[in-house]
């Protein structure tokens, strides 16, 4: 299910403020209560926000969205975001992509490549991948989680740690204001961290959403990162900490992407 304008802007404002009262709203896009609680319960639905009396808040930082209704949240900024990554990578290269529905737009982006060595713990990025001529695909042993078709644990850490690869693109579920890079599955996040020791570059893809949203685990520091691809500015006071911590930021729209902020 798509998001509408004013929909899109609800969401917006509670991860902004954290809790927008129904009045608040009202006011803000001059529409009915009624309006207001329908798109709300539309909201809760997917998952994306919580319901609180009077209003709406942030879900628990101790579980993610659903995963079909990331796939579909902001699905034409994950495209942008994920041409712009392929075009950082070069023919013949080796990489990592890990679990995320950004990551798999990035999969989808690098067909036209040639020559690419993929290591993944993604079976839906498996699938994408394998049957390209001249694509050398391998999966991670593991456990496959049924929710998102990931491959986590102990397995696929060691299976990741006997590689040393080109790139490393990588997902995330949130970026806390002091630069902290927040998920949800200490499984999953084993993973990443194994792939970022794995890689010489590692690209952190991920749209505006993830800009101080909560999670409970911590998966490292923005600082390991080399190149942050993302779909809108980050706000002012995090875009001085990436530049602080060297990490160039690029923004993808539409028509291409232009430099943010952070290591030229």
């Amino acid at each position: 299910m798509n998001l509408n304008h004013r929909q899109q802007e609800i969401l917006r404002l509670v991860q902004q403020r954290g809790f927008v009262s129904i009045d608040d709203l009202v006011s803000s896009f001059n529409v009915t209560p009624q309006t207001i609680r329908r798109d709300i319960n539309v909201l809760c639905d997917m998952g994306l926000l919580r319901r609180f009396h009077g209003g709406a808040g942030l879900p628990s930082s101790v579980e993610n969205i659903a995963y079909p209704a990331r796939q579909v949240l902001h699905l034409d900024e994950k495209r942008w975001i994920a041409r712009l990554a392929a075009q950082h990578i070069p023919d013949k290269s080796s990489l990592f992509i890990n679990l995320g529905t950004t990551t798999e737009e990035v999969a989808k982006a690098l067909t036209d490549h040639a020559g690419l060595r993929v290591i993944t713990n993604n079976l839906n990025v498996a699938m994408l991948l394998s049957d390209q001529p001249g694509f050398e695909v391998i999966v991670t042993g593991g456990l496959v989680r049924h929710r998102d078709h990931g491959i986590v644990g102990e397995a696929t850490v060691d299976f990741i740690k006997q590689f040393k690869v080109d790139f490393g693109i990588i997902g995330i579920s949130g970026i806390d204001l002091d630069g902290t890079l927040l998920d949800f599955d200490y499984r999953e996040v084993r993973v990443s961290q194994a792939i970022i020791a794995s890689s010489r570059k590692v690209l952190l893809v991920t749209d505006h959403s993830k800009f101080g949203r909560n999670a409970m685990v911590r998966l490292g520091h923005i600082s390991d990162v080399d190149l942050l691809i993302t779909d809108c500015l980050p706000p002012n006071n995090m875009s001085e900490m990436f530049a602080q911590a060297e990490v160039q930021v690029l923004v993808a729209d539409s028509e291409g992407a232009s430099l943010s902020s952070g290591n030229t």
